[in-house]
C-alpha cells in the first residue's frame, strides 16, 4: 500500500472502518508496542500481528524493552517475519516520547496510530482514536472485526489480556457495558480467561513482594490523609532485582487505601522522577499531569519532573494542591 507524504493529511483521524482498509491494503506491516511494554500494548500489538498473518499478510512486532516471561502464552505462538515494512502501525502509543531508543527512528514514519489515549499527539499519518475505549484492545477488537477476520483463542487471549490489564480485571472506571459484550464475546471465541487473569492479578514474584515491602515503608499522607504517597527508589530496584515488567501495577498501592482520593507514586530516574497518579472520581489525574508536562486518562495520568525527591515530591503536591484543598 503506497502512503501518502508525511505533510499530507499528517494526523488525520479516521473511523474503525478505514483503518480496516487500510490494514487489509497494506503489505509487510511493521507493528510497534511502546517501551515497558503492558497488557494492553501487547495484546494489542499481538491481537493485530495474528489477525493479519491470517489473512495471509506478512506481520511482526518491535518494542524497545523485552517482553516478560508471563506473555509466553502469545509470544509462544509468534512467529517473527523478516522484511522491510512497507506500513508502520503503532498500538496504545500517545506519544513518540514513549517509543524507546529502539524504535526512535521510526517516529516520524507511522502511517497508523491506534489508542485509547485522550493526550494522543497525533504524530501518526492517520489516527485511530477512541478515548472512550476503556483500553487499546478494545478498538483493536473492533478493527479485526471489521477486517472480517474470525477469532481464534489464539486471537482472543491477545485482545482479552489487553482489555484485562487496563481495567484492572474489570474493576475501574474505565469499564462500560460495551466492555463487558466485548468480553463475553472472547470467551465464546475462546480466550484463556482464568489462567490470564490469575497470572496478572494473582500471581507476584518473590522481587515484587521484597519491592512492595519497601515502597509501603516511604509511605506519607498528605492533605488531611486524601493523599498518599510512595517512592521506587534506583536503590530498591538494584536491592531487588525487580524487572520493569514486575513493576506493572505498583503505582495502585496509595490509591487502594480507605479515604485517599489521589494516590501518587515517584519511581527515580535520571535526573529526576517519573510520576503516575492514580485519582477518585472527582479529581483530574489528566489535567493535574498535563499542567506538568505529561498526561493520560481522567483517573490515570503520569508525567516526569526534574530535580531531587523533595523538588518532584513539592511540585506534584503543589500541583495537587487546587483539587485537594477544601475537599
Amino acid at each position: 500500500m503506497k502512503m501518502e507524504n508525511k505533510n499530507e493529511r499528517e494526523g488525520q483521524e479516521i473511523k474503525v472502518e478505514e483503518a480496516a482498509r487500510m490494514l487489509l491494503l497494506g503489505e509487510d506491516v511493521l507493528i510497534l508496542s511502546h517501551q515497558h511494554p503492558d497488557g494492553d500494548t501487547l495484546g494489542s500489538a499481538f491481537g493485530l500481528c495474528f489477525a493479519l498473518q491470517k489473512c495471509g499478510k506478512r506481520a511482526r512486532i518491535e518494542c524497545s524493552d523485552p517482553i516478560a516471561d508471563r506473555y509466553d502464552y502469545l509470544t509462544d505462538h509468534y512467529t517473527e517475519e523478516s522484511f522491510v515494512p512497507q506500513m508502520i502501525v503503532a498500538v496504545d502509543i500517545a506519544d513518540t516520547q514513549l517509543f524507546g531508543e529502539k524504535l526512535w527512528p521510526y517516529r516520524d514514519q507511522v502511517d497508523l496510530c491506534i489508542d485509547h489515549h485522550p493526550s494522543n499527539t497525533h504524530y501518526a499519518r492517520r489516527v485511530l482514536l477512541e478515548a472512550d475505549s476503556a483500553a487499546t484492545a478494545e478498538v483493536i477488537y473492533e478493527v479485526i472485526k471489521a477486517m472480517g477476520v474470525e477469532f481464534d483463542p489464539v486471537m482472543a487471549s491477545a485482545v482479552y489480556t489487553g482489555i484485562a490489564t487496563d481495567t484492572g480485571c474489570f474493576r475501574y472506571t474505565n469499564v462500560t457495558a460495551r466492555t463487558h459484550r466485548i468480553a463475553a464475546d472472547l470467551y465464546e471465541k475462546g480466550a484463556m480467561a482464568g489462567m490470564i487473569n490469575r497470572v496478572m492479578f494473582e500471581t507476584k514474584s518473590l522481587s515484587r513482594i521484597r519491592m512492595e515491602q519497601l515502597v509501603l515503608s516511604t509511605m506519607e499522607y498528605h492533605f488531611d490523609n486524601r493523599c498518599a504517597l510512595i517512592v521506587v527508589t534506583l536503590d530498591a530496584i538494584e536491592q531487588t532485582g525487580i524487572t520493569d515488567s514486575e513493576l506493572d501495577g505498583i503505582s495502585a498501592i496509595p490509591r487502594q487505601i480507605e479515604g485517599v482520593q489521589a494516590g501518587i507514586t515517584l519511581r527515580e530516574k535520571e535526573g529526576g522522577y517519573k510520576i503516575s497518579l492514580r485519582t477518585s472520581d472527582n479529581i483530574s489525574a489528566t489535567a493535574v499531569c498535563s499542567a506538568l508536562g505529561g498526561g493520560g486518562h481522567a483517573r490515570a495520568a503520569g508525567c516526569f519532573i526534574a530535580g531531587n525527591l523533595e523538588e518532584a515530591k513539592g511540585a506534584i503536591l503543589e500541583a495537587l494542591r487546587p483539587e485537594l484543598e477544601g475537599k
